[in-house]
Parts: structure tokens; sequence; C-alpha cells
């Protein structure tokens, strides 16, 4: 991939870009105790961020509740019209991350497991809206991460060349997606996934978060 100009970087969005875990953790325990079962540790609902529904009840309360699934959806929904863009926050330096890129000239894009009408709404209430050239979220796919296919669509629309393109992203689910897509992956430690769960993927470059991004594509070393 050396050689070739970067001009778009597509983000994850949860502890890529912004801390959701407060609100997630209430929908979480919301549905779970809506459903007579035990609320989950802090901790192990954080671990979930960025799996899809299914996966994170599973993940929490067993797989033997795997068909309790629609039921667990609709209550975590129901709960998140209500909290959730409210205790969502930016990472302070996204919008200096947004000036950086529009001066170097890259585009940026997102593709999450969360609903794109939520980060939308996030990104309107801090005054970013329109700073992303494309968004894909849950209600944009048939399949959520590590499917490739959000990946793909947020690369045809921006780019078009997956060459030219970085996924940016926290999670093992991200280094996944990226390796299904065959695009580019810089790991960003700013979640709560550490560095040696990334080793078969071999990420591009290693991060601490986001907002070194731009110095490393000015100075060439992206």
């Amino acid at each position: 991939m050396s050689g070739a100009r970067v001009r778009a970087v597509i983000f994850d969005f949860d502890y890529t870009l912004a801390d959701s875990s407060s609100g997630v953790i209430a929908c979480a325990n919301y549905a779970l105790t809506g459903m007579g079962l035990p609320a989950a540790p802090d901790d192990a609902i954080r671990r979930t961020i960025g799996m899809s529904l299914p996966r994170t009840l599973e993940t929490l309360a067993g797989g033997e509740r795997a068909p309790r699934a629609e039921e667990f959806m609709r209550l975590f929904l129901e709960r998140a019209d209500e909290v959730m863009a409210d205790s969502t926050r930016l990472y302070d330096f996204v919008p200096a991350l947004a000036d950086a890129m529009d001066a170097l000239g890259v585009e940026m894009g997102i593709v999450s497991s969360k609903y794109r009408r939520r980060i939308s709404e996030v990104l309107r209430r801090d005054g970013l809206a329109g700073r992303f050239a494309a968004i894909v979220g849950a209600e944009d796919v048939d399949e959520l991460k590590p499917d490739p296919t959000g990946l793909l669509r947020v690369v045809a629309q921006l780019s078009g060349c997956r060459a030219r393109c970085l996924y940016v992203g926290d999670s093992a689910t991200d280094a996944e997606t990226a390796r299904r897509a065959d695009v580019q992956f810089i790991a960003a430690l700013s979640g709560v996934t550490p560095r040696e769960a990334f080793a078969e993927y071999a990420p591009r470059l290693f991060i601490d978060s986001a907002a070194e991004l731009p110095p490393l594509l000015a100075s060439g070393v992206l």
C-alpha cells in the first residue's frame, strides 16, 4: 500500500471518535432487567460495545438467551431513544481532527454498528454536521461488522479505491472488518481492547487515539 496517497479515512464511532458507554450500560441493563434477567457489571457491558445486540445479549446473559434476542433489542432500543444521544460524548479532539483533515484534503467517513441517526444527532449537536462525507450505520446494512458491506459502502461513497483508504477502529471486530474488506487498518488503543488482541491482524499502525492521524498523514508516514 505504500506510495498510494490516502484520500479517505473511515472511522468506527464508539471508542474511536466518541464514548457512549454510559448510555450503552443504561440501555443494556434496562433490557436485561426488563426481561427478568440480572443486570450486568459495567465493565462487562463496556466490552460488548461494537457488538451486535444479539451477540451482546449472548455475551452478557449466555448463549441460551439467544432466542430472546428480539426482545432484548426492542427494550435496548426503547431506552436508547431516550438516553443514547444525550449520554454520548465526542472525544475532545474530534473538531480539530475534522479541521486538520479538511486542510489535508482527506475525506472522512464513519461505519458503525450504532444507528446512523444517533451518530448524526450527536454530530449535529456538536456542530459537526456535514463534516463526515459518508456515514453507514446499523439501519443501512443487513449484516453488521465484521461483515464488510458497510465499510465497502463507505469506501465507494468516498474515494472508491480501497488502496487509498484507511479504516481506524478500536476493536478486533473492526480489524476483522478491515481484513474482510481488504482495507488498511489502523488500531486505535482508545477503547477497551488491549494491543495484543490485534496481533493476528497485523495493523499497519497502532495509535493511542485518532488525534494522532493528521501529522502522520501530513508527514507521509501514512
